[in-house]
Formats: structure tokens, sequence, C-alpha cells
């Protein structure tokens, strides 16, 4: 999955108002900001195998530290509580703990059983990748209603607070479209550092909501 993380950080400002949309948005990636790190140490594993699934030419051997149900629990307690400890505010501290764990239940939705327990442990996944269309209407629709909470929620104060937010989702909608219709990567290697991209999504988010207040 991919629109649909973006979209549960966009629905938690909702949730935690006065949190920043950055930290906000970095907890639902999370898992997924720390792989490509994991893969370019040699502590995790994927290979390009195109008809894998549907949707991605990805086989996930391995990836227990990033995304096992059980580290993810502990990655969202360690992001969680460092929120706490710098901000003491209580439902921003929730919503990215929680945001963080989101990942790997919707991963285990659209993944087949490739997502593990935890490190060693049995593998699980829903497979919805297998369909294209399946996967373009859950996530589409996450999207769509994330973004209506979020403007329901927030409104722009400069022109910065309009255009980075609309910027924002139509680059996020592009890459989206983009990864679905590209040949597959040339290499692990070249994937992983493509996937070190996505470190800008938190920072551009807190960007653009800095520059956004609530209605």
């Amino acid at each position: 999955m991919f629109i649909g993380h973006y979209a549960v950080g966009f629905a938690a400002k909702r949730a935690a108002p006065n949190a920043s949309l950055g930290p906000l948005m970095a907890a639902p990636i999370l898992l997924d900001l720390l792989w490509p790190i994991f893969l370019l140490a040699g502590w995790e594993h994927v290979r390009i195998d195109p008809g894998n699934t549907a949707f991605t030419p990805l086989a996930f051997d391995s990836y227990p530290i990033s995304h096992s149900l059980v580290t993810s629990l502990g990655w969202g307690a360690l992001f969680g509580g460092l929120y706490w400890i710098f901000t003491r505010y209580r439902a921003g501290a929730v919503a990215i703990g929680l945001g963080v764990v989101s990942h790997w239940v919707l991963d285990w939705v659209t993944h087949g059983p490739d997502m593990p327990l935890y490190p060693g442990g049995p593998k699980v996944g829903l497979g919805l990748w297998n369909s294209i269309p399946g996967t373009l209407a859950v996530e589409i629709a996450m999207l769509a209603i994330a973004l209506w909470l979020y403007v329901r929620t927030t409104q722009p104060r400069d022109q910065t607070g309009r255009y980075a937010f609309w910027a924002f989702v139509a680059f996020t909608a592009i890459m989206y479209v983009g990864n679905l219709m590209s040949p597959p990567p040339p290499s692990t290697q070249a994937l992983a550092w493509f996937a070190l991209s996505g470190w800008i999504a938190p920072f551009w988010a807190g960007w653009f909501d800095a520059h956004r207040g609530a209605k």
C-alpha cells in the first residue's frame, strides 16, 4: 500500500489537530522510511520478481526488523513516546503510535503472505495486491476520505498553505500512477536509493501544514 498510508496521516490531523502533519505523516510511512536503510545495510532483502503480484513486481523475502507486527508495535511505541516526551501532547502521541502500527495492518491487507508476525515467525497477508482494480478502489477511496477530513479540519493561512498542499497531493498521485505503470526497477540497490526519497514527504507535509490553521 502507498497512498493508503498517506491517507492515515491526513486523517490523523482530525484526531490530533494541534500536532504538525509532519510527524503525523511520518508515522504511517515510518516502516517504509526505515526499510530502504535496512536494505542498503543488508539486514533485509527483496527481489525483483515481475508477476509476484498483479500490483507490484517485488518479492519481499525478509523484512523482520521494519515490517513485522511485533517490531511495528515497538517502532510505534518509540515514535509515539518520543513525541510525547518533546511535546506532552497526548492526542498527538497516540495518533502517531497508532499510525505506525496502521502500516502493518494495511500491508497485511494488501501484501501476499509475506508479513511476519515477529522476526522469524509465521508470515501472513490477505493479498489485495493480486487485484489491481481492488487495490486502486481501496487506496483512492481512503485518500479521498482523508483529504476531505483534512480540508474540513484545516484552512490555508496563505498561498503556501493552499498551493503547497495541493502540489503535495498532485505529486503523490503522480508517483502512485507512475509506480503502477513504470517498468520494474533495474536492481534492488536502485530500488532502495529511490525509496529513500520518501523521507521528503513528512517534511513537505509539515511545511504546508505550518501554513494552515484550524477551521
